[in-house]
């Protein structure tokens, strides 16, 4: 049984959507209507219907099933690891790869091919213990840290929370930002309407800071550095996005066609053969360092950008001659 309390800002949302928000880690809105339409929802006691609206200092109380044991099994996937020691593990994620089994995704994932690096033959998601430090979007490209001891990984998270672990990245983006540096600090929740992404809102959010630099301007686009302060989900992305500059060829927050749509004509074109290029979004994390557990040497890792980047900054670059 989960409680929950609703404060004076949540106040007058229907109670299947401040569930959705509460319990958006856990469960689908569909699911939360599913156990409100059982009974399993009780406000003040009482059981109310989906279209309820909350009321500040309403007590709210769900009774949330057990979730069933997935099987991962290990997989034989080609990894690309640029360093490894007992505690330790740093290797690139390619594009398209997503980082932990999930619902619709219980093969195929960085996951599986770790199990199999370690020789594992299987585990459940239960017991299932190989410490991704962090993780990186399906469709970004670039540098992971695996902690493989308890130890290491509560460290790890230690330094990922005092942020002494950096984190780089380089995107382009469409247009062009403000000023060649700049500090972007706005809060992120879930959206109300789309529970896969993520917005710039007040309502249930946490603060997200994100450095930028300029690195290379293009006619219809940009060349970033991007630093982050804080690792909030789709971070970049969505911060980006709701300057109106979103990573070019990322499908969910506006950067293939929708934007393409909204530059001069005279780069439509050009536009569209960019976006050929690569069927991504053009966000790559090249930097990563941090403060070894055990040695307490500072270790950098930089990486080369794939192929498809590659081939896209190629293109932007013969747009300029």
């Amino acid at each position: 049984m989960q409680s929950f309390k609703v404060g004076p800002k949540e106040a007058n949302l229907r109670l299947d959507k401040f569930l959705a928000l509460e319990l958006e880690q856990v469960l689908s809105r569909s699911a939360v209507q599913r156990l409100i339409d059982e009974g399993k929802v009780t406000v003040g006691g009482r059981v109310q219907k989906a279209s309820y609206k909350v009321q500040a200092g309403d007590s709210i109380e769900v009774e949330i099933p057990p979730r069933p044991v997935y099987e991962i099994t290990a997989e034989k996937l080609p990894l690309t690891i640029y360093y490894e020691d007992e505690e330790l593990l740093v290797l690139e994620k390619p594009a398209g790869m997503v980082s932990h089994p999930a619902v619709g995704h219980w093969t195929g994932t960085l996951v599986n091919a770790l199990l199999y690096h370690f020789g594992l033959e299987k585990t459940d998601e239960a017991n299932f213990r190989l410490g991704l430090v962090h993780r990186l979007d399906k469709d970004t490209s670039g540098l992971l840290l695996v902690a493989k001891t308890m130890t290491a990984h509560a460290q790890m998270q230690k330094q990922l929370k005092d942020r002494t672990i950096k984190r780089q990245y380089k995107a382009v983006c469409w247009g062009h930002l403000k000023g060649k540096k700049g500090l972007i600090d706005l809060p992120l929740g879930r959206s109300i309407s789309d529970r896969k992404k993520v917005v710039v809102t007040k309502e249930h959010s946490r603060p997200a800071l994100t450095e930028y630099e300029v690195l290379e301007n293009f006619d219809f686009t940009q060349l970033l550095r991007v630093a982050l302060r804080t690792g909030r989900t789709h971070q970049i992305r969505a911060h980006l996005s709701h300057l109106g500059h979103p990573v070019f060829g990322d499908p969910e927050y506006g950067g293939r066609e929708k934007a393409q749509a909204g530059i001069k004509g005279e780069y439509r074109q050009q536009a569209a053969q960019a976006l050929e290029l690569i069927n991504r979004q053009a966000l790559h994390a090249f930097y990563l360092s941090f403060v070894h557990p055990v040695t307490k040497e500072k270790k950098d890792f930089f990486s080369e950008l794939p192929g498809d980047f590659q081939a896209l900054l190629g293109y932007l670059k013969t747009l300029e001659k």
